[in-house]
């Protein structure tokens, strides 16, 4: 990607998208972004075009992008919740599929070079870890759903028409400026303040990437024509318990008082996610920098400076 270029990213203003916006600025790219509403003052980048829509209102959205034209587009859009379909879920399936069928339906293609779609490790549903890229899908909630008609739907742009897309399976993207209600940032907080917590028994197994290493792997799926059609996990390929993660984040700031088993595991979830990462460092020659103790530090950093 050359400085200069135009980007469009979808979800700007939440965790992953504030990252990389913030890194897309320093590479002197023109970017736009476009969300339900402003960003707050912690996730505001000096430098962004922001934009503000509903993309589920395919009449809006078409007012707001009808003279604009992108060479990248990154889609952060979507809130991640496993509620089930009888209890709102049907919210969540559109969401993301709707939304992203509105966003083809306007987007203008004439110089665009790649979209980036930002899947879901939740897409295996209960597949066995690791999983790998080559597994089929098995949506367990209207949110991996949504995820996975979103997938199949760009993939069969990209065989019919050329479209060209990347898939990017994100597992668990951890790092500074994540809100409480993720496990990590929850576990900091109440470990600093050393308050007893409710949190799971903590058997899950799951595989924690670091913000910086998901930007950087983001970037080099925009800039690489090898990554056109693929879907690519990222994630750091080591898989650790919500447990060992816990007390590992204990050990580190000096207290917190966690009650294992006071919330009861979410039916709808696979017990154990672990990304197979051999393509993506293959195809386009990533590997994660940071490991997750050096992670866990610097994200503990950020909320002792708040």
């Amino acid at each position: 990607m050359e400085a200069k270029s135009r980007l469009l990213v979808i979800g700007g203003t939440g965790f992953i998208g504030y990252h990389f916006l913030t890194d897309a600025i320093k590479k002197k790219v023109q970017v736009s972004s476009l969300s339900l509403n402003p960003p707050n003052n912690e996730r505001l980048v000096n430098g962004v075009e922001y934009l503000h829509g509903d993309i589920l209102n395919s009449f809006e959205l078409k007012k707001i992008l009808q003279n604009k034209k992108f060479e990248y587009v990154v889609n952060f859009g979507g809130y991640i919740k496993h509620t089930l379909f009888h209890e709102g879920g049907r919210q969540f399936i559109e969401e993301h599929f709707t939304s992203i069928q509105n966003l083809i339906a306007v987007l203008n293609r004439d110089n665009l070079i790649r979209f980036v779609q930002i899947g879901s490790s939740d897409e295996y549903g209960n597949a066995t870890a690791p999983q790998n890229e080559k597994l089929r899908e098995d949506p367990i909630s209207p949110y991996s759903l949504g995820k996975v008609a979103s997938t199949h739907f760009l993939q069969m742009l990209h065989r019919s028409e050329s479209f060209p897309v990347s898939i990017m399976r994100l597992f668990l993207v951890y790092g500074p400026n994540q809100k409480s209600n993720r496990i990590i940032p929850y576990v900091i907080q109440n470990c600093q303040t050393n308050q007893a917590f409710k949190i799971s028994e903590g058997k899950q197994l799951r595989d924690f990437i670091y913000i910086d290493d998901a930007v950087d792997a983001i970037f080099l799926a925009l800039k690489s024509s090898k990554s056109n059609g693929q879907i690519y996990n990222l994630g750091s390929g080591k898989g650790i318990t919500i447990k060992v993660l816990v007390n590992q984040i204990r050990k580190i700031i000096g207290g917190g008082k966690p009650k294992f088993g006071s919330y009861k595991n979410l039916r709808q979830e696979n017990k154990r996610l672990v990304a197979k990462t051999n393509k993506i460092k293959k195809d386009l020659k990533w590997k994660p920098k940071v490991n997750l103790e050096n992670g866990l530090n610097r994200t503990i950093e950020f909320y002792n400076d708040e």
